[in-house]
Order: structure tokens, then sequence, then C-alpha cells
């Protein structure tokens, strides 16, 4: 894959998962109700700050067991059946109807956040997002085998899957936090529903691509 290749899917992948309701959209909307726009983009500071961490951890700390074919392989495969087990989940709700962002507006008004300093919406961005299991199991799977692929362009490579994948999360949250001080209804929940379940259908279809790289490892 190329840089951009690297970049747009990272960028898209990570658009799915950022968009979905969760603990850190709930902080973000608390924080900003409190401090205005910018805290939004300090609780993506936050979360990127630990994925760094994580991304390090698995250029140097495990690069070389995941350069096995075995290790690869397995990375790959599982992490395409993440990626599809997720793309289906977002589908699937956006279908019912279960997914609304005024559910996580009401809570995140509701939620009680103290005033603190600067320095709390980026490390309400580290513990919402390191307390998230499914945060844990997205790198353990989907993150491994996304460093791996990226990795055949070297550290440029990672660090085009770095900025694509950080770039979904700011935007989102940039864009909800603007919504949040601006009053307005910025994101109607058509629009919401149409972005996610396009998100979503472009994870399955990505998920083959892992499984197609993954199966490749094995046969060499």
């Amino acid at each position: 894959m190329s840089g951009l290749a690297i970049v747009g899917s990272a960028f898209v992948v990570g658009l799915s998962g950022a968009m979905m309701p969760g603990s850190m959209l709930v902080l973000t909307i608390a924080e900003v109700g409190r401090r205005g726009f910018w805290a939004g983009p300090l609780v993506v500071a936050g979360h990127a700050l630990l994925e760094l961490l994580m991304v390090t951890a698995l250029l140097f700390g495990l690069s070389e067991l995941l350069a096995l074919p075995a290790v690869g392989g397995t990375v790959g495969i599982l992490g395409g059946v993440v990626l599809a087990w997720m793309g289906y989940g977002i589908v699937r709700v956006v279908v019912s109807g279960e997914v609304s962002l005024q559910t996580a507006s009401a809570q995140g008004r509701a939620a009680s956040v103290h005033p603190g300093g600067p320095l709390r919406p980026v490390l309400g961005g580290i513990v919402s997002s390191i307390s998230n299991p499914y945060w844990l199991l997205w790198w353990a799977t989907i993150g491994a085998g996304y460093v791996l692929l990226s990795f055949g362009q070297g550290l440029f490579g990672v660090g085009c899957f770095f900025l694509g994948h950080i770039s979904a999360d700011l935007s989102w949250y940039s864009l909800v936090a603007l919504a949040v001080t601006g009053g307005q209804r910025l994101i109607p929940n058509r629009l919401y529903r149409a972005v996610l379940a396009a998100c979503g259908l472009f994870l399955i279809v990505f998920a083959c691509y892992f499984v197609y790289l993954g199966w490749g490892f094995f046969a060499l």
C-alpha cells in the first residue's frame, strides 16, 4: 500500500470507531460543556499520547515477533475477523436505529465534571481509552495488523497510519465540540447514521483485505 492509501484507509477505519457512542464521546461533551471548544482536541490529545505509546511498543517491543510469518498470518486473519465483526455491529445498530448522538449528549451534559486544570481533559482522554476493553481488543488485533501492514513502508508507513488514525479522532471530536459550543445541531442523525453505515461497510470490505494478507503469510 502507498502512503496515501495507508493514511486514507486508516482515517476511515479510525472514523468508524470514533463515531460510535462511548465513554470518550460522553467525556468530550461533558468537558466541552464546561471548558469550551478546545476541551475536545485536548481529550483527543490524551487519547493520541496513549496510542502513540502503543504503536511504539508494537514497533520496538514486538517488531521481531510480528515479523514471523506464523504470527503475522495469525494477526492478519484475527484482525480481519474482528474488523468484520465491528463492521457488522456498526451496520446492525444503524439499521435498527439503536445508535444516536442524542443519548451521548444527554449523558455528557449530566456528567459531573469538576473544573480542574487544563490537563484534566488530556488525562480524561487517557483514562477513558485505557479503561475501554474494546480499545485493548482493537490494538491487540486490528491495530497490530495495521502496524504490521504499514511497516512494509518502514517508519514512513507507520507514521502515515498514525496520522490517518489520529486525524479521524481529531476531526470527529472537533466537530462534536463545535456542535456543543455552537448550540446548533450541526450533525443531523440521518447524516450521522449514513456516514456510520458507510464506515461499517468499509470495515467489512477492508476485513477481507486483512484476511487475504494474513493468509499470504502462511503461504510463505
